[in-house]
């Protein structure tokens, strides 16, 4: 097993050796975010480490990364919704400029983020939101984790 498996996430996540990971779909792995400062974030990773951008997938493959990015997203809202009343929208983002495979970042937003902040991209969220160990994945999120989990199951057998 990889020593940090988020060098490796894909490779790990192939092996079932991603921590990170909620369910294996069509075209890629739902995984929760290494940080939760906006409890629920997710990504989905596409299922092969090559794979750099959308359109390097055939069309029948991009279309089904695109469903999976769908379905994780109706996931994250549905548990958000339920969990937290201040829930607003989540936001759907394919961006790569750090990571080098193509992956779908999913963020819930929420009325009681900052008022600087509640309508910009989460990447404007200073530093320390991303590094401070209070945010960091842990198994205080164990409880959402598991709702996603459920409802990944719900609407894939309803599909």
């Amino acid at each position: 097993m990889v020593d940090d498996w988020r060098m490796d996430r894909i490779g790990t996540a192939l092996r079932g050796e991603n921590p990170a990971v909620l369910r294996r779909l069509d075209a890629g792995f739902a995984a929760i975010g290494d940080v939760q400062f906006l409890p629920g974030y997710s990504v989905l990773l596409v299922d092969d480490p090559k794979v750099e951008r959308l359109s390097e997938l055939p069309k029948a493959r991009r279309l089904s990364f695109l469903s999976d990015m769908d379905t994780l997203g109706e996931a994250v809202e549905r548990v958000s919704r339920r969990m937290d009343a201040a829930f607003r929208r989540v936001n759907l983002e394919i961006l790569g400029n750090t990571d080098g495979f193509l992956h779908a970042h999913v963020w819930p937003r929420f009325e009681w983020e900052p008022t600087d902040l509640v309508s910009k991209p989460v990447w404007l969220y200073p530093r320390d939101r991303w590094t401070d160990e209070q945010f960091a994945l842990g198994p205080q999120h164990d409880p959402r984790r598991k709702a996603i989990e459920d409802e990944l199951d719900r609407l894939r057998s309803a599909h």
